[in-house]
């Protein structure tokens, strides 16, 4: 049986506040479990678990992890639906970026949902890219709900907060390539192997003095009516033509 200072403490995780001060974050469910116990630069902290998704377990993983009851469980879950299991993790552990010459980024200004920015991530590690800068008014790529759309790909790419004004003029010979409604049909475009993308906020867009620091602008084509694309489909569409 948990004891109170155990739920009180899984419940303060959902906080930014409290996740940076522990290091760590939440998971849940099975199938983002596995991976990330299969990931080597994330450390386990401490697994809850119903007593049928223990029993399924080898036993050294079976022995290590907390069981916990229905109930129980919901109370601890970020979840609406609860799923068998809630894992609480160290941070991953990046190697340090020394150039982003050779290389494709994806930036992000003001990518505040959370299921925007998990899906994000998670087109970036399908095409293979391995870092994602968000303004400081990004969502928390570690809050539970991020964590979630990743689908354990939080372990892979990594996401740094940068004051992008800055960022941006520091960086300013890579070249730079802003999704807006206007620019060069993404269809005219060869593969990038060097730059950053860059992707606005879901209903502003990119902010002008930072589409002003970019040297293209690319468009995906409209042929429909619809008045623009969610931020997350958007960048899978423009990453299937430039990273491939």
């Amino acid at each position: 049986m948990l004891v109170k200072s155990q739920v009180k403490y899984i419940q303060s995780l959902s906080q930014k506040k409290s996740r940076d001060e522990e290091g760590v974050f939440i998971a849940e469910g099975p199938k983002i479990i596995n991976e990330l116990l299969s990931t080597p630069n994330i450390q386990l902290q401490q697994l809850y678990a119903l007593s049928e998704w223990i029993q399924q377990q080898p036993q050294t993983l079976a022995a290590s992890a907390i069981e916990v009851s229905a109930h129980e469980l919901e109370r601890l879950s970020q979840l609406q639906t609860p799923n068998q299991v809630i894992g609480v993790f160290r941070k991953p552990v990046f190697s340090k970026i020394t150039s982003y010459h050779h290389r494709l980024s994806i930036v992000l200004d003001t990518i505040q949902d959370p299921g925007n920015l998990g899906t994000i991530v998670r087109c970036a590690d399908w095409f293979g890219i391995q870092t994602v800068i968000g303004s400081r008014e990004c969502a928390d790529v570690f809050s539970p709900k991020v964590v979630q759309s990743t689908m354990g790909s939080i372990s892979r790419v990594q996401v740094l907060y940068e004051d992008l004004d800055t960022f941006m003029e520091q960086h300013k010979d890579i070249p730079s390539y802003a999704a807006t409604l206007h620019g060069t049909g993404l269809y005219e475009m060869q593969p990038v192997k060097e730059g950053f993308l860059l992707i606005g906020n879901e209903s502003k867009g990119i902010r002008e003095e930072l589409i002003a620091r970019c040297r293209h602008r690319i468009t995906i084509p409209r042929i429909g009516h619809a008045e623009s694309l969610n931020a997350a489909v958007a960048t899978g569409i423009i990453l299937s033509h430039i990273a491939r």
